[in-house]
């Protein structure tokens, strides 16, 4: 079976200057190298899925500049909204057939479910009762059809203290509807900046790295790592089943001030 494969990237935290450092690296250069390192390794590649954080400090032009980059390759991508992204600004310029912030997309027999995670001016991650209905029309309406959701904030915790304060507030209300759809076989993640594979209630949970800096696992407070940018390879087989990889960069990050205490 020919699966359909998807592409997740996240947390690019791209700045408004496309020479602008962050933490001291060029978060653009890593997303750009990213991509060009994905497709390179990764062909074919039917869908990019980008789990959040776009930008750092949102602006048109950052957000003209992924999109840029985006289109350069010919492939549909979705992008979710993540604690840093102003969402209506994403939807103005995301809006090409290529590229987008299409909430709900059906490839042969799967599906995949977006949801928007953010709360406004706060990094916590919460589901407010619009999308929690949304993600169960998606649900009841689709029996046949095996589902991919991907959201921005976890909903598992990470044994990262301070991590885990941002977690779903309300991820039992998120975790029982799934429950009740066994069409549900995955649910992706950004915001963690780390590779997670957890199945809960028979439902396989991904976390990813990001395109730039890594949080060092298992810490109780803020901690950079000197892991290298990722992506994550997703493949949906039309039995339901899923193949899943990390793949990191082959070369270190330049610059990344290791000790830095908050972002």
């Amino acid at each position: 079976m020919t699966p359909i494969s998807v592409l997740q990237i996240t947390d690019l935290h791209i700045q408004p200057g496309l020479h602008d450092t962050f933490l001291g690296i060029n978060t653009e250069y890593y997303f750009n190298a990213i991509l060009d390192f994905a497709f390179t390794n990764a062909h074919p590649i039917d869908l990019i899925i980008v789990t959040g954080d776009l930008a750092q400090d949102p602006c048109p032009a950052s957000y003209l500049r992924i999109l840029k980059s985006l289109e350069s390759y010919n492939t549909p991508s979705i992008c979710i909204p993540g604690n840093h992204d102003d969402y209506a600004l994403m939807q103005q310029i995301f809006c090409t057939d290529k590229v987008n912030c299409q909430r709900h997309i059906s490839i042969d027999n799967w599906q995949l479910i977006c949801l928007n995670s953010q709360i406004p001016d706060s990094p916590n991650g919460y589901l407010p009762e619009q999308e929690l209905l949304f993600l169960e029309d998606c649900l009841s309406n689709t029996p046949d059809q095996h589902t991919l959701i991907a959201v921005h904030h976890h909903c598992l915790m990470t044994d990262s203290a301070w991590l885990d304060t941002m977690i779903i507030k309300n991820r039992i209300d998120f975790l029982s509807i799934l429950r009740k759809y066994p069409q549900v076989k995955a649910i992706t993640t950004g915001h963690i900046h780390q590779p997670k594979e957890t199945i809960t209630d028979g439902i396989l949970v991904l976390g990813s790295p990001s395109t730039c800096f890594q949080f060092k696992p298992h810490s109780k407070e803020f901690s950079l790592d000197t892991t290298q940018p990722g992506y994550r390879m997703i493949n949906l087989y039309t039995d339901g089943h899923i193949e899943s990889s990390i793949t990191l960069y082959p070369e270190p990050l330049h610059g990344l001030q290791i000790h830095t205490r908050s972002y």
